[in-house]
Parts: C-alpha cells; structure tokens; sequence
C-alpha cells in the first residue's frame, strides 16, 4: 500500500504524521507554528486570516516530507467559521475559538428556535458560543455588511482540502464536522438550511457530506485527499476507539465522549450528539470542572505542582477521611449549575489534613466525571474501558483512583499525535476502501480490581453530598 499522510491543523500550529499505510507506524514528522499573533491583552486569537493555515501547513511539510505519500488526510480545529463570498472569497478573517462575544448570540438562537429541547431535537445539540451557527448570528447582529455578503460557509478542514485540491466546484466535509456546526443532524444526516437562515438572515451554500471512506478528491499531482474530519474525531480514530469505549479528557474543564451505534437525542442538552469518523456516532458530555480544581487545592495548600499534589493525596484513604469536595468552582455543566460554587463537606478534628483534602480534590475531579459518564450510560450507552487523556493522566493519583471510581478499565495512552494519525487512517480508507486495522495506542491498563467496591462507596459518598447540596440537580437528565 505504500505511505500515507495526516494533517492537523490546531488552533496554534500544524503537525503532519507520514505513516505506514498497512500497520499506522509513524515514519516522519514535520510541525510548524501558525504565523498569528496573540491578541492584546493576551490571550488567545478569535479572527484568524486562513492564509496563515496555509503557510503553516507548507512549513510543516517542507523538507521533502510528504515525498512518496499517496494519499493525506486532514483534520482541524473545530468550531472555526469560514465565510466566504459568492466567489469563494473570505469576507472576513475566520472566526475561531470561543469568545464571549458569542454568548449572547447563543441565547438568542435558543429562544428563537423556541428553547434548549427545540434544538436538541432538531440538530441533537444546544448552541453555545464556539459553534459556527453561534458565530453567524454574532455576525449578523455585529457584522451585518459581512453577513450580507457572505454566501458560502466552511470550517477548517473543510477549507484546507478545498484549498488543497486547487478550490474546485465542489466543496465537502464530513459527518464529524458537521455535526458540530448547530445547522446539521447526526440523527437524520442532513443539514437544517432553516436554522442557517435563522442565525444568517439568509441562506449560504454548504459542503456536501461525503461518506467516512469516501475521497474528496485529486490534487493534479495525483495525491489523493480523504474527506477529512474535525480534531475530536480524528483524535478518537487515531485511538482505535470503538464501541464500549469511553475517553475522558482531563483539562482544566473535563469531557467524557463515547462511540455509540446511534445518535442520541437529550431534550435536557447535557448530551452533545456528534457524529464520529467511521460512520457511528459519538455522543459527549461536558464538565466545567476537572483539573482547575486540581490546580485550586494545589494552590490552597501550598504545593508547586500537581505531581506534589497527587504524592499528598496517596497518604490518605479512599473516603479522605469522610472530606468530600464538589468542583463546581467556575459553575457546572453536568449537572446543570451555572451558578453553583464548589462545596467541601464533612470536616472534623480528624480529616483536616492536607493529604485528606488532596485525596478529596481527586476523588471530586473524577467523581464529577464519574456523573458525566452515567449520563452516557443511562442512555444506554456501554463503557467496557475509559481512555484517559490529557497530561494529569500521567499523575499517581489519578491512575490509583480512576479505575475504581469509574468501575471500569482505564487505558492511560503513550502521548502521540492522534488526530494527524487519524486524519493518516482515513487517507488509507480512501485510498483502498478498506478500512486499515492499525496497531493500537501504546497504552498502560489499569484495573479496578479488587478496590471496586471502595470505589462504588466513595461514589455514593460523593452522589450523597451532591443531593444534598443540590437536590434534583440531576432531575430530566437520566443517570445510571
């Protein structure tokens, strides 16, 4: 089969993966920067010129890199809007990223439809301020002349393989990214124009939906270019995650997602049902919580770091000594508590320890993950094992209390570039029709083993609080 390439354009560089087209083994690498500047006042950038994808995207494969390969695939930041007018021209830098700005829109769009279940039924999610149907009722209210002439609409990925293939008539995409834009359903496959009007004031022209093996063409050098997806897809394909499969991702906000056999509809909107790489779907829940309360308690009790944080919490007992935390420090998602602030219960002469109270900032990190994932579950959804991403993954802690507290096998994964390695698994699906069984993550297993039952009581410790603290807090939302 020969080699094979993926491309993946982040919010802040690109990264490229050459692959063995039959095993997935990474060959070559190049990376690059993107060439834009941080906004004043810092930050990071929400209008980015797409040119500078570009110029990215030819630094990282300099040097020969993509020499030999035979087909590429690309995957993107999700959420970036590109409007472009009759002539597939940017009537504006691409909006990217998640800006206040948008909150505003978001609710207006929510209420225009006739409320959070209106739109959870129609597109199988609630709009919220990243997503580009958000971004174009921003643009309408704030931009009108650029509203008016926008007449085209693309993402990322979407644009850089148009690009790539020399802008041709047609333009595509596919199920993964569509289903993050708030104008197209996983659950019936096909776009809302309605709600583009909606957010628009008009209608613009989409990219066809092409299927996951499909191509979406052929440079005139002859290299072939897969549909492409957005990053979450990507990165969960170069996983090898499948069906009774979980990832949870640890940033300093948390999200659980899962490959389920069908869409799911959440009149409640806690669920995000969004479509994966391969034909399944991949429905996600959201915490505003995860490592930032980490990072809290590290910082109240006087640690310099997470690592010094975790070596504390390992000389305390499951339970901490009966401390329980709730980490709605910034609000919550899941449950649904914008103004909810973190509660710690259960103090006595006994458990006012340092190491007690790390123990009880893990076990609240992943206990509100544990609620994530029941949604999913109550849903019908089967998690056999739990991918755990991100860099606290890697912490003592973590790893000792996940398996039990989750009650299933937890996969730590070897850091790697998953999303450009999944964008270079769909190249190789397009360019045999088959799809390529690659070697999976380099991983560490964890089992619950025989702590399983602790776990169960620390999570009914937790659940116990939770109630008490907010009653009904769950109620609409199905829990396992």
């Amino acid at each position: 089969m020969g080699i094979v390439a993926g491309l993946d354009s982040s919010p802040e560089f690109t990264r490229i993966v050459v692959c063995d087209a039959d095993t997935g083994a990474v060959l070559r690498q190049g990376y690059a920067p993107h060439p834009v500047e941080a906004p004043e006042g810092g930050g990071k950038p929400t209008d980015v010129d797409p040119q500078a994808w570009l110029l990215s995207l030819g630094e990282a494969a300099g040097g020969g890199l993509l020499e030999g390969v035979q087909a590429i695939g690309v995957c993107a930041q999700q959420h970036a809007l590109v409007p472009l007018d009759s002539q597939g021209n940017t009537v504006r830098p691409a909006l990217v990223g998640n800006h206040p700005r948008a909150q505003v829109a978001a609710a207006d769009l929510v209420d225009g439809l006739g409320g959070r279940q209106a739109w959870a039924q129609a597109v199988g999610c609630v709009p919220q301020a990243p997503m580009p149907v958000t971004k174009l009722r921003w643009l309408a209210r704030h931009e009108p002349e650029a509203a008016l002439r926008t007449q085209m609409l693309m993402q990322a990925h979407d644009w850089l393989v148009w690009q790539l293939l020399g802008r041709p008539a047609r333009r595509t995409t596919d199920r993964g990214g569509a289903s993050g834009t708030g104008y197209w359903s996983a659950a019936t496959g096909s776009y809302r124009p309605d709600l583009v009007e909606l957010a628009l004031g008009h209608q613009a022209m989409l990219p066809e939906v092409i299927g996951p093996a499909d191509a979406a063409g052929t440079t005139p050098e002859g290299l072939l270019i897969s549909a492409g997806t957005g990053e979450t897809m990507a990165a969960a394909f170069g996983l090898g995650v499948q069906q009774g499969d979980a990832v949870v991702s640890l940033g300093a906000s948390g999200s659980v997602m899962a490959v389920h056999h069908e869409a799911l509809v959440d009149p409640s909107g806690t669920i995000t049902s969004l479509a994966d790489a391969t034909g399944m779907h991949l429905p996600v829940v959201h915490t505003l919580n995860a490592v930032r309360a980490l990072r809290g308690t590290a910082e109240m009790l006087g640690l310099p770091d997470l690592e010094a944080l975790s070596d504390l919490a390992l000389k305390s007992t499951p339970g901490a000594h009966g401390l329980v935390l709730l980490p709605y420090l910034e609000g919550e998602k899941t449950p649904s508590l914008p103004h909810a602030a973190g509660t710690l219960t259960g103090l006595r002469r006994e458990s006012m320890k340092p190491e007690h109270l790390a123990r009880a900032a893990f076990e609240g990190m992943l206990c509100g993950l544990g609620d994530a994932l029941d949604v999913l579950r109550g849903r019908g959804v089967e998690v056999r094992r739990v991918f755990l991403l991100g860099p606290a993954a890697d912490l003592p802690a973590v790893r000792a209390m996940a398996p039990m507290l989750f009650g299933t096998q937890v996969v730590v994964v070897q850091p790697a570039d998953y999303a450009a390695i999944g964008a270079a698994r769909q190249a190789a699906w397009a360019q045999t029709g088959q799809l390529p069984l690659w070697q999976g993550a380099v991983s560490q297993v964890f089992e619950p083993g025989e702590e399983l039952a602790v776990g169960q009581a620390v999570r009914q410790q937790y659940v116990t609080v939770r109630e008490q603290a907010h009653p009904g807090a769950f109620s609409g939302t199905p829990v396992a």
